[in-house]
């Protein structure tokens, strides 16, 4: 009795359970990256069922995971990615910080021009 060949099998099998796991590594380090968690070996591994050993083992993981780790190991909490900042809000609220100034500015010294006036009708009057 000859048994069948089934390799060719095993091995579709095994690269679609190594896809799916690079699928859910991937999708638990965007997650850990949206909501501002620290970003570690444990944690993705946690977040999406596979080893850290294995997370170690994939190149492109790894340095996804070191890059990011890197890039959010500042004194201040990191900031999630849906909430970062653009260029162009950066300038806009920029330009808004700037009007508010001179209006705050030019108010300041309106103000200070009646306590001016005011403090010399006291001084006239007494």
């Amino acid at each position: 009795m000859t048994r069948a060949d089934n390799t060719a099998h095993l091995r579709q099998a095994a690269a679609a359970r190594h896809e799916a796991a690079v699928g859910r590594a991937r999708s638990a380090l965007e997650t850990l990256d949206r909501s501002g968690q620290s970003l570690t070996f444990s944690a993705v591994a946690l977040a999406a069922g596979v080893s850290r050993g294995w997370l170690y083992n994939q190149p492109d993981l790894r340095s996804t995971i070191t890059h990011l780790r890197t890039g959010s190991s500042r004194s201040t909490p990191p900031v999630p990615a849906a909430q970062r900042a653009t260029a162009d809000s950066v300038l806009r609220r920029l330009d808004a910080a700037r009007d508010e100034v001179a209006r705050l500015r030019s108010e300041n010294a309106a103000l200070r021009d009646r306590l001016a006036r005011s403090l010399g009708d006291q001084r006239a009057n007494r």
